[in-house]
């Protein structure tokens, strides 16, 4: 695809504009300077006279040029020089606050962006972009999904029947979101995950990412002190970092959070967990360490703030249900998202919190963006609703089992007893461990598999402490995004790419 030029989406008399504004910017026609006339330039450009006095005239009423009767159009006499570039090419200095300043305190996390429409069918249209950097060609990338799952009918035909229901006035929304998607969350959440809440306690927001940013900017001042898994989910990590709090990572193990640790650990304000599915070595935290980290919490007087990211995917039993459902003190804040479900470039989740948050959130909400799209809402709210979300969510979990099945058997096939692989009994990734490798061999490994068009993710980055980390190479592999046989293809290559670093080391 080639790129573009900006030009070529506007009418010709804007061109002429942009190029008259350049120009005196460059000071060739300086304060008071005439101008051609309007039929000198169009014969020079080739265009009707029209075209250039349409030109002008934008020029003049943006308050370029002046005209007075009988005389040239000349440069207004009022216009500053344009001002030098900065030495070096640097941008302006800003004065950050201190939020800024410790955002970018933390390493930044680059994702590739996908060039793609936003969803099939989606009534915007595809933006007009340069052509994207070239990604790895079987790509092992979590939070992807494949686009072959995205349910396009059922959600077309959601859009179509919101549309049809057009209102007789259009205005803002409630900030929590539309009623009737809460009231779809709220039955859904007590199916699914054992949820009982209010509709007042449920506030929709742009993705569990807003959620968790809105969190942090609620509860933590700087210098409080928030638990954190570690290893865990880098995002959350830097909200919290961001908004100023002293991070005390806590080791996890096969089941999750060890609560055991909480006591050394000692009071704190906040707790971020992901008890269904930890993020990113899969335990799932059993009923005693629940329990445990709900007495910690209502002892010290700390808010824990429990991640639902993937918690609809089991492949052994049904789904647990929600820490939440356990919480008697109204001490959790739940928090989900249609990402996993649906599609992570929907921009949907929701916050489930304690009645006497509900008021607060939802301030900060309005002031954040208002509403989520209401739209997509009333969309989501017909899905749930007329059953279309769960049976497309039945569909997934088989597509989903098929696929990690196909990625379990190609490490066994093509790795065997080197690779030791963690986190599989749930969710959309796993993770594979390289017992015989160290844990600085993880970068060189990710970089081999890169050249050789395979995308896989190190481990390492999501631990807060490097040094508490096992010495051993560890890789994140999200299998949602790619059929079975590209995952079985994608690993034939990754064991020869990495049988190739390692001769190369040699």
């Amino acid at each position: 695809m080639t790129a573009a030029s900006p030009h070529a989406y506007f009418p010709v008399s804007a061109r002429i504009g942009a190029d008259l504004k350049a120009q005196i910017a460059q000071g060739v026609y300086p304060p008071g300077a005439a101008l051609p006339s309007t039929r000198a330039l169009a014969a020079e450009l080739g265009v009707s006279r029209t075209t250039v006095t349409a030109a002008y005239d934008q020029l003049v009423a943006e308050g370029y040029l002046e005209t007075r009767p009988g005389a040239r159009t000349r440069v207004a006499a009022g216009l500053q020089p344009a001002p030098a570039p900065v030495a070096g090419g640097r941008a302006t200095a800003h004065h950050l606050s201190a939020y800024g300043r410790r955002l970018l305190a933390e390493p930044l996390m680059p994702e590739p962006l996908m060039p793609e429409p936003l969803l099939p069918g989606s009534l915007l249209p595809e933006p007009v972009m340069t052509e994207p950097a070239p990604g790895p060609a079987i790509d092992f990338r979590y939070g992807d999904l494949s686009g072959n799952d995205f349910p396009v009918l059922a959600w077309r035909r959601a859009l179509t029947a919101v549309l049809l229901r057009r209102p007789a006035r259009l205005g803002y929304a409630d900030p929590r979101g539309l009623p009737e998607l809460r009231a779809a969350l709220q039955a859904y959440l007590w199916r699914a995950r054992g949820l009982r809440c209010g509709l007042d306690q449920i506030v929709v927001v742009n993705g569990s990412q807003q959620g968790i940013d809105l969190c942090a900017r609620l509860l933590v001042d700087p210098g409080d002190r928030v638990v954190m898994e570690d290893p865990g989910y880098g995002a959350a990590r830097r909200a919290f970092a961001a908004a100023g709090a002293a991070i005390l990572p806590v080791p996890v193990d096969a089941e999750g959070l060890q609560t055991g640790r909480l006591a050394a650990v000692g009071p704190a304000r906040l707790a971020y967990v992901t008890p269904s599915h930890q993020f990113p070595l899969g335990g799932v935290l059993p009923v005693a360490r629940r329990q445990a980290l709900l007495a910690w919490a209502e002892a010290c007087g700390a808010t824990i703030v429990e991640d639902d990211y993937d918690g609809e995917y089991r492949f052994d039993a049904r789904p647990v249900e929600a820490l939440m459902s356990l919480d008697r003190t109204g001490r959790v804040i739940y928090a989900g998202t249609v990402s996993k479900t649906l599609s992570p470039q929907l921009r949907l989740g929701y916050l489930v919190v304690p009645p006497a948050l509900s008021d607060v959130v939802t301030e900060a909400k309005r002031l954040a963006d208002r509403q989520a799209p209401g739209l997509e809402q009333a969309a989501l709210a017909g899905l749930l609703t007329g059953g279309g979300y769960e049976r497309h969510l039945r569909q997934a979990r088989r597509r989903h089992a098929d696929r990690r099945a196909a990625l379990l058997a190609a490490l066994a096939e093509s790795f065997g007893g080197t690779v030791r692989v963690e986190g599989a009994a749930a969710g959309l990734h796993l993770v594979a461990w390289f017992d015989h490798r160290p844990a600085a061999a993880e970068t060189g490994m990710a970089a081999a598999a890169r050249a050789a068009g395979i995308g896989v993710y190190p481990v390492g980055p999501l631990y807060h402490d490097p040094a508490a980390r096992p010495d051993r190479a560890g890789l994140l592999l999200g299998f949602a995004g790619s059929e079975p046989g590209t995952i079985r293809e994608g690993i034939r290559r990754l064991a020869v790419a990495l049988a190739g670093e390692r001769r190369a080391g040699i």
